[in-house]
């Protein structure tokens, strides 16, 4: 078995980065999930399940860490990152609420004139990162604005099974994950507790709990008519009313994952 692809996420929502090699911490990949839109008013979060213009920003990491962002029919904007412990703003993201600093007036009205909203962008420092859900982890685990774990890992076979049982291919990015593995068979995953990739220990803490966002075509935004893949999932992933595919999984340690390394079940 080895790590097929690697993606990240720098800003909650929005397009996937693909990455050949990534540092790894407790917190996931390096910049994953570490910018997150939020409703000007309340400071809830805002994701593509009501939201899908977001799926149209690209962002990356400057050579100065700052955020880029691209979006069509816009000018790039470059954000810096802010000072950790200035301009606070309270937000929420499911049934977390924390305070991090606020991305400034500039990105605000960039993201409000797309979107058509009054938002606000935010930042995560580590020393701001959440715990993860009761009853999952380590106390020492943390994530920034994933929903609730720091990494998501799917094997290649289980989306071709997938995408066999619906009748076309689904696109893996429908799913988000930061890890794709191949060698394995359809749904390993699901039996696996722990498992080391080159030199990096991972445990894996739960399934991932799928869904409308999975309907929607990563490169356009567009709903699938037919409800698909979830609709397919929903027939043979179901387990007491949750549709699972793929597993959330938190690291020991901190290193660097390339894409072609070996992965090892351990446990």
């Amino acid at each position: 078995m080895y790590l097929s692809a690697l993606y990240r996420y720098p800003v909650k929502s929005a397009r996937a980065q693909p990455l050949q090699a990534s540092a790894v911490g407790n917190l996931g990949l390096a910049g994953d999930r570490r910018w997150m839109v939020v409703e000007e008013e309340n400071g809830r979060f805002l994701t593509q399940r009501a939201w899908p213009l977001l799926g149209q920003i690209a962002a990356a990491e400057g050579a100065a860490g700052q955020l880029i962002l691209e979006a069509p029919g816009l000018a790039p904007l470059e954000v810096a990152v802010p000072v950790a412990d200035e301009g606070l703003r309270g937000v929420t993201i499911w049934r977390d609420t924390l305070r991090v600093p606020d991305a400034g007036d500039a990105a605000a009205a960039w993201l409000s004139g797309l979107l058509g909203k009054a938002v606000r962008l935010v930042h995560c420092p580590e020393p701001r990162a959440r715990y993860l859900p009761s009853g999952y982890g380590l106390n020492s685990d943390r994530a920034a604005f994933p929903d609730g774990f720091p990494l998501l890992l799917i094997g290649q076979a289980s989306l071709d099974e997938l995408s066999r049982r619906v009748g076309r291919p689904m696109e893996m990015l429908r799913f988000r994950p930061n890890l794709v593995v191949e060698g394995a068979e359809a749904f390993a995953e699901d039996r696996w507790k722990r498992i080391r990739i080159g030199e990096m220990t991972f445990r894996v803490l739960k399934p991932s709990v799928r869904c409308i966002f999975t309907t929607l075509d990563p490169a356009t935004g567009e709903r699938s008519p037919d409800r698909e893949p979830l609709t397919t999932l929903k027939r043979f992933r179901e387990r007491e009313g949750d549709v699972l595919f793929g597993q959330n999984l938190a690291v020991d340690g901190v290193g660097e994952l390339k894409v072609g390394m070996t992965v090892e079940v351990l446990e």
